[in-house]
């Protein structure tokens, strides 16, 4: 397989409502998607979400990162062994850039799996993509009315597993749980994302404390980084900490003490592509650590994809999925199919597509990008 160019586009698709949380508000995806073009003029597709609040990256910057590599690519890349080693000798930029990577990665695993004539998983010699696979419900920090409307779609549609974004407002927060407490379901599992809302260990003990309700797990609720004070409020709200923003890269594992305490939130845009997505879940599956396969807010089925293939590489120890959103928050995919949930929050590959089609075996809709300049 021999690469000719390398382009970078935008998907600025608008969503179907605003999603807010603590530290940001979108109304639009935000993304970068690369495209790669083999000389036989076969096209392999690839996205990453940057986010500044996450890597510090920006769509330009993703774009800037794309273009200053595309050319080492072309020349380098030719098979799955030239792309681990590419990937080996450019680790610190890919540190730098995750998601920027990530959206060339997998155009380059995409072209290759349609020149080899393999699907994604038999070309990263994966289990065959098959099954069922369950998605949890997220609830934004919008206002309460909104947020009811969204909390009955969800329990309609028979979701059990709820994430919930913290607004910092004890009243408000409270208020959103009691919902949950009325019903007193056994199987409902909920879960908070404060997306480092507090600056104080004793401030955030106090606010959890004192919703009173057993949480499954509390995700990023101090500033990026602080182990010591999630520890401390994991003991406090006897409850488990996700890492999010606070875990990016393989190497920081070693920080992190009881394995039993931690959830480590893994978004394949995050993490630098599905190569380094894939040998993460593998090392916390090892190390007895839980996973939330996670998305961007805005992700298209490009990203839906790779993170089926992560969930499905180490499902033993997938405790939550997140994204597969498709047309509930977007206003038109990009893919044909559009990878969504259904009923209960369940998605079946197998029934938008064809699991053994090679490479990522989604057809995408060129005409809806939105090319940047050479």
């Amino acid at each position: 397989m021999r690469i000719e160019r390398i382009d970078s586009y935008r998907f600025p698709v608008p969503f179907k409502q605003v999603f807010r949380h603590a530290s940001a508000s979108r109304a639009q995806a935000e993304n970068v998607i690369a495209a790669v073009r083999s000389i036989d003029g076969v096209m392999g597709y690839g996205e990453g979400c940057p986010r500044s609040y996450v890597t510090g990256e920006s769509v330009a910057s993703a774009i800037t990162f794309i273009k200053r590599h595309r050319n080492s690519i072309v020349q380098r890349v030719r098979s799955l062994d030239d792309l681990r080693q590419w990937i080996d000798d450019h680790t610190p930029e890919i540190d730098a850039n995750p998601a920027a990577f990530c959206a060339l990665e997998l155009a380059v695993l995409d072209l290759l799996g349609q020149a080899e004539r393999q699907s994604l998983e038999a070309l990263l010699g994966l289990p065959p993509l098959r099954g069922s696979f369950q998605y949890s419900a997220i609830l934004g920090d919008s206002g309460w009315l909104i947020y009811r409307l969204q909390l009955r779609r969800y329990r309609q549609a028979g979701f059990r597993d709820f994430k919930i974004k913290v607004s910092g407002d004890d009243i408000r927060d409270r208020r959103k749980l009691k919902t949950f407490r009325r019903r007193n379901d056994p199987n409902v599992r909920v879960r908070l994302d404060a997306n480092n809302f507090w600056q104080q260990t004793g401030d955030a003990i106090a606010a959890l404390q004192a919703l009173a309700f057993p949480l499954f797990a509390i995700e990023e609720p101090l500033q990026v980084g602080d182990l010591a004070g999630f520890a401390e409020i994991a003991r406090a709200c006897e409850t488990r900490i996700i890492l999010d923003e606070s875990l990016t890269r393989i190497d920081q594992l070693d920080t992190l003490g009881e394995p039993s305490m931690w959830i480590v939130n893994l978004r394949v845009s995050k993490m630098g592509g599905l190569l380094r997505s894939l040998a993460l879940a593998k090392f916390l599956a090892q190390r007895g650590i839980g996973i939330v396969v996670g998305a961007q807010v805005g992700e298209t089925s490009l990203l839906t994809r790779a993170g089926l293939a992560v969930a499905h590489a180490e499902k033993d120890n997938v405790l939550v999925m997140e994204g597969g959103f498709g047309t509930h928050l977007l206003r038109r995919d990009l893919t044909v199919p559009c990878l969504m949930f259904g009923d209960g929050g369940v998605l079946v590959p197998e029934n938008y597509l064809d699991t053994a089609k090679p490479g990522l075996g989604l057809t995408v809709n060129a005409g809806d990008l939105s090319m940047e300049t050479p």
